[in-house]
């Protein structure tokens, strides 16, 4: 992909921005290489601004946040302060795009009417949310329809967004993430994502955030250079490549095809350095920011692991 593609794609992606266009045609300029953009999910403790900080001391190029505590229903108001510092801190750090993820709480595929009304709701929220903090796009899961089919949770995932997006019309982008294909989850295949899309009133407003970990657990095989092509290919024909807007740059604990949403650190999985090393190498993945989700403990923390990415995209 050329630097021009890269502005373009920034353009198309998060808007006329001019802090990140100008960052775009710093990092892509015609006729060299397409440099990495990688970062970490940060905390929002303390303020919700502090998440840039953290970012900054993370040497981070992008980074992902949860808007409010990911793990209850309950949300608090943003100042306007906090909201003003955000805005400020985002625009002179250089980092972008910063990216909103869903709270865990909400099931847009529940089958239980107060769940998913409560979800709805959390969902209209976070897309305000996002336009109030000038962050382009938001990470969802699509859910888990709990034993009620799959039909029946493609219904329900169509008419949650449907009803938010009518409900809130701004130029937050929704971002559908893949998922592990774990016991009664929604979005694993990207026929199942198509389907999805298919039935959304306002299709402009969608694109994807592809899961290394969870593509690979589910069974698309991302290791070798011609099974990557082989599996961005269908993505391509089934999806359409322009749909992708984010990485989730995740190894993987388990096997391929296991079923099992673990991540590990980078190159220390099932995916492995070779095959991070086929994957940063991939124009269609390397002109993407990039969002690592993996562990910290003692074996490494976030700024060893995206060390780690540029050290293999080298």
């Amino acid at each position: 992909m050329s630097g021009f593609k890269c502005i373009t794609y920034f353009r198309r992606s998060y808007g006329s921005n001019e802090n990140y266009l100008s960052k775009a045609i710093n990092l892509f300029r015609i006729g060299e290489p397409i440099m990495i953009h990688v970062g970490v999910h940060v905390s929002i403790a303390g303020s919700i601004d502090k998440a840039v900080d953290r970012a900054i001391e993370k040497d981070c190029d992008t980074f992902q946040i949860f808007s409010k505590n990911p793990r209850g229903w309950k949300i608090r108001e943003l100042t306007e302060i906090e909201i003003e510092r955000f805005i400020e801190k985002v625009k002179h750090s250089g980092i972008f795009p910063p990216v909103d993820h869903m709270p865990y709480l909400p099931n847009l595929a529940a089958p239980s009417n107060e769940v998913y009304e409560k979800s709805v709701a959390a969902l209209i929220t976070e897309l305000r949310r996002c336009a109030t903090l000038q962050i382009p796009c938001i990470v969802t899961h699509l859910g888990s329809p709990r034993g009620s089919g799959k039909a029946a949770g493609f219904l329900r995932i169509a008419d949650a967004l449907n009803t938010a997006f009518r409900e809130v019309d701004n130029e937050v982008m929704l971002l559908l993430e893949n998922t592990a294909g774990t016991k009664n989850s929604m979005g694993t295949t990207f026929e199942d994502i198509r389907h999805i899309i298919d039935d959304i009133e306002h299709q402009d407003r969608l694109g994807i955030c592809f899961d290394t970990c969870h593509a690979f657990v589910a069974g698309y095989e991302l290791r070798t250079a011609e099974d990557l092509n082989a599996t961005l290919l269908l993505f391509d024909e089934v999806i359409g490549l322009d749909r992708l807007k984010l990485i989730h740059l995740n190894d993987a604990k388990a096997g391929l095809n296991s079923r099992l949403d673990r991540h590990e650190h980078i190159g220390l999985g099932y995916i492995g350095e070779d095959g991070f090393r086929v994957i940063l190498k991939d124009d269609r993945i390397r002109a993407l920011p990039m969002i690592l989700e993996t562990p910290v403990n003692t074996r490494r923390g976030d700024e060893e692991n995206i060390q780690k990415v540029r050290e293999l995209a080298k």
